[in-house]
């Protein structure tokens, strides 16, 4: 890195959060700390719900699953546009209704307190691990860059989210989050218009997809019916809706957003803001992902993505202790990296000249070519496992950082660095304030005190700030960080969703009910994960809330009938 991306990536983070600082440094009330004050315009709030989600996980897997994968991956969001309009029209009215702080405070009106425990408890545990993969994702980037250890890189960013989101509460993270967008899109935009561009000097954008289409890239709807498959229509259509339901409906860090709108109008508007922007944002930053891998057909690629790990290898094989020739495979994936792009150079020479023959000719070879590739990456990584078995083999997060460093000129690099960092800080200190207005309002017992409560709010977000800073210490890569968050999501969103469902539509099923069905249906979920059944994660979000709906109905059938609670009953 160079001195202009330096200034550029630190002037964006340190202005983020001097900015969040200044801005709320006067928020004494707890109606600004634990709800963000109720003053957000509905572009505010469709913002402030965006940034939540798009974490540095966003801005780092999501590219590297285009490039590997291809645009399946969007399919996972296809449910979100229904989940919108049930949340609109269900829950939404009921929250402002009731003028509640968490979601889980409208439980505990609901049934009682100990079920408004249960499901506030299941939220901290999923929303603290999740805060540590969204404060570790950016870390990685950083860690490559300066050579930095993880667990500083980690503190770093960390404590950047923590100063401003402790000082301002709800209120700094939905001021920060207008700059993170802003951040965040015009890094994405720079990208992808730099990506066409170097892939132009050897063809145009069009050809550039059509090429990426002959090689499966551009396959984005699945209709199989296979359990096991991650991303299909069905599981994006039923398991996404189900986990879109349960994340914007019922998880307080997006709860928290919308709820700080100027009203039910604004906060419904704010949503039907991101149905509309959120499935072409996604596929847009796939498409990026996929644009990368044409650049490599005709650049040369790194056999491994984690430089680190490569330094690592050449080492051992230095001092001998190498298991197999690392140089060889190395100079292999040279020699077919040169195949590859002669290969894209006749692909390209035969679509301009019409030659159809010639084209599906280069296109097979094209493909077993990418094959052996694929295959000499398997050897490496085996090689690698077996010879560091203490370091993670799995590359696929790092390579558009990698792509970015590597490639693209100075200055851009600092921005998109920042843009990495801006979204990994907008979803962090979400989380923070989200898991510090749980544990406030809904775990700890009510203060007489407005200004007590916002003290406990500060203390609390330095809690699970430094909380979400230990589990970011235990974690490593996963096969994607993407789908890390998301399978995590997945084991617990269920459950949550399946006690909102009793409670907004089964008026007669009482708080024991639906208590005994949720520990049931949660720990069915960790028996389907941990022992290795092929259900892919996106089915738990149908099986949770089905196993608690359809338990709580038949428990409360047997159990003695006890009075409804009243609508204005605090728990």
């Amino acid at each position: 890195m160079h001195l202009p991306d330096w200034i550029i990536l630190l002037g964006t983070l340190g202005f983020i959060t001097a900015y969040g600082v200044w801005k709320t440094r006067s928020t004494r009330a707890s109606e600004d700390f634990l709800r963000g004050g109720g003053d957000a315009r509905w572009w505010g709030v469709g913002l402030s719900v965006m940034a939540t989600q798009a974490s540095a996980i966003t801005f780092l897997s999501t590219p590297g699953q285009g490039f590997a994968d291809g645009m399946g991956f969007v399919q996972f969001y296809f449910g979100l546009p229904l989940a919108m309009l049930v949340i609109n029209l269900v829950f939404i009215p009921l929250y402002y209704k009731w003028k509640v702080f968490t979601a889980y405070e409208f439980i505990g009106k609901r049934f009682d307190g100990r079920t408004r425990l249960l499901t506030a408890g299941l939220f901290l545990v999923q929303r603290s691990m999740a805060a540590g993969i969204t404060i570790y994702a950016p870390s990685i980037i950083l860690s490559k860059v300066l050579g930095w250890p993880l667990s500083w890189t980690c503190l770093f960013i960390g404590v950047l989210v923590i100063i401003y989101t402790t000082t301002g509460g709800a209120k700094a993270v939905g001021v920060t989050h207008k700059q993170q967008m802003a951040v965040m899109m015009a890094g994405l935009f720079i990208a992808f218009g730099l990506t066409v561009h170097y892939i132009g000097q050897a063809m145009n954008f069009g050809e550039s997809l059509k090429l990426a289409g002959a090689l499966g890239k551009l396959n984005i709807i699945d209709l199989s019916f296979d359990p096991s498959d991650k991303y299909t229509l069905w599981s994006g259509l039923i398991g996404g809706f189900f986990l879109q339901l349960s994340y914007f409906g019922t998880d307080q860090s997006q709860v928290q957003r919308y709820l700080g709108g100027q009203s039910m109008r604004q906060a419904k508007l704010g949503l039907r803001m991101n149905a509309l922007l959120k499935i072409p944002l996604q596929f847009f930053i796939l498409l990026t992902g996929v644009l990368v891998f044409v650049f490599y057909l005709l650049h040369a690629s790194p056999l491994h993505w984690n430089g680190t790990n490569v330094e690592a290898m050449h080492q051992l094989e230095a001092h001998g202790t190498a298991h197999n020739n690392v140089r060889e495979m190395e100079q292999q994936h040279s020699l077919n990296d040169q195949r590859i792009a002669a290969l894209t150079r006749d692909w390209i020479a035969a679509e301009r000249e019409g030659l159809a023959q010639k084209q599906e000719m280069a296109t097979a070879e094209l493909k077993q070519a990418l094959a052996n590739d694929a295959a000499l990456r398997g050897k490496y990584t085996a090689t690698l496992k077996q010879a560091l078995p203490h370091r993670e083999a799995n590359d696929k997060d790092y390579i558009f950082i990698s792509y970015i460093m590597d490639h693209l000129p100075m200055g851009v690099i600092g921005l998109l660095l920042a843009m990495i960092f801006s979204a990994g800080m907008s979803s962090t200190s979400a989380e923070l304030s989200a898991l510090a207005t749980t544990g406030v309002v809904d775990v700890l017992p009510k203060r007489a005190s407005d200004a007590h409560q916002v003290r406990l709010g500060q203390w609390a977000t330095v809690f699970f700030g430094l909380l979400a800073l230990a589990f970011a210490a235990l974690f490593s890569l996963f096969e994607n960080l993407i789908q890390a968050v998301n399978i995590l999501g997945s084991l617990f969103y269920g459950t949550i969703l399946g006690i909102f469902l009793v409670a907004f539509f089964l008026k007669r099923v009482q708080g024991t009910a639906v208590f005994i069905a949720a520990l049931i249906a949660q720990t069915a979920i960790f028996i389907i994960h941990f022992s290795g059944l092929e259900i892919a994660f996106l089915w738990y979000n149908l099986i949770a809330p089905a196993i608690t709906v359809i338990l709580s109905l038949l428990l409360q059938a047997l159990l003695p009938a006890s009075p409804p609670r009243a609508s204005g009953t605090h728990a």
